[in-house]
């Protein structure tokens, strides 16, 4: 019975997996064909200049690597929380909701993706979430193969799905749902689509929106969460319209193929900064502050040990939560390292 749940969890993700490998195939084909017939242009054999390539083949390659390490680490999640989330469901939910009928899977959708959204922001608000989540952004291109760019460390993916099994959805079917949600959003990651029917464009998460939330441009960062429905980042303000060919990539390029550097090297500038800063409150803020955040300089004799910020502006993980959620305007763009 077990081995039978396992395959129904993974079959969505399963069934996809060629028609993935089909499309970005034809992807990077269309990209090479593009560039040999550029390089034959006349006055083509100089720089691309205004041509930006789309692909890069040492990219697309790690791509791949961080792709397949995904598939493990995603396995061994499913495998540690489902056994948190039957418990759950089992004993805590106040309500069981049906499996086999249709508004229950619609209802199941629209609250996992309610769930990929709160996550992913915290992905990109907190810093601890961050340190996880910059691997999928780090590349400097957007295609296919990104979509596959995956984090090896989803731990905070767990913390937001739970309360799911509490609300009485069976378990099983969370997985199954949010493996239909990443298939959605494979096909976001390309430049070959325009922006879709205003309709479209106004309700789900199209490549237009997703090519925003990959850039690193001042105007882009943190925006654009969705990951089905755009709806979400509309209603909280976190929406911002494709008005250019975004820039993409980190605002701190990491400049490696090394796929472990590009998985954990925000863990150890982190735990560099935690280690440097002498206050408490300072090493809390490097941790649960937003990627670029600093301590308050510090005055003169008298002073030491105090920040600048007026009393009670002290770093706080409830209050910075609660800031958070209310969606506090930020004062300017964040750097991420």
């Amino acid at each position: 019975m077990l081995s039978d749940l396992w395959d129904v969890i993974n079959t969505p993700l399963l069934y996809a997996t060629p028609f993935f490998a089909l499309f970005a195939g034809i992807e990077l084909a269309s990209f090479a064909l593009l560039d040999r017939a550029e390089r034959r242009e006349p006055g083509a054999e100089g720089p691309p200049g205004d041509r930006p390539k789309g692909h890069s083949w040492p990219d697309s390659r790690t791509n791949l690597v961080m792709g397949m390490g995904s598939l493990v680490s995603t396995a061994v999640l499913k495998a540690a929380t489902l056994v948190l989330f039957v418990y759950l469901y089992a004993a805590l939910a106040p309500w069981h909701l049906p499996t086999d009928t249709w508004w229950s899977w619609v209802l199941l959708l629209i609250a996992v993706d309610l769930a990929w959204y709160t996550n992913h922001r915290f992905s990109h608000r907190v810093r601890i979430g961050w340190a996880g989540h910059q691997a999928h952004h780090s590349s400097e291109y957007f295609n296919l193969t990104t979509a596959v760019r995956q984090k090896w460390n989803p731990w905070s993916e767990a913390i937001f799905w739970a309360p799911l099994p509490l609300l009485g959805f069976a378990p099983w079917t969370i997985y199954v749902a949010f493996s239909f949600n990443l298939v959605y959003q494979f096909f976001t990651h390309t430049e070959a689509v325009g922006k879709l029917p205003r309709p479209v464009e106004f309700v789900l998460n199209t490549p237009s929106h997703h090519r925003v939330h990959h850039a690193s441009d001042p105007e882009y960062l943190d925006k654009n969460y969705g990951g089905i429905l755009i709806v979400w980042d509309r209603l909280f303000g976190t929406f911002q319209e494709e008005t250019h060919r975004p820039t993409y990539g980190l605002t701190k390029p990491v400049d490696t193929y090394n796929v472990f550097t590009l998985q954990y090297h925000e863990y150890g500038n982190i735990l560099a900064d935690v280690r440097s800063a002498p206050r408490l409150r300072d090493k809390l803020g490097y941790v649960f502050r937003p990627p670029g955040w600093k301590p308050g300089p510090r005055t003169g004799p008298g002073t030491a040990g105090r920040s600048r910020r007026p009393r009670g502006a002290e770093f706080s993980p409830a209050r910075a939560a609660s800031r958070w959620y209310g969606g506090a305007a930020r004062t300017g763009p964040r750097p991420r390292r």
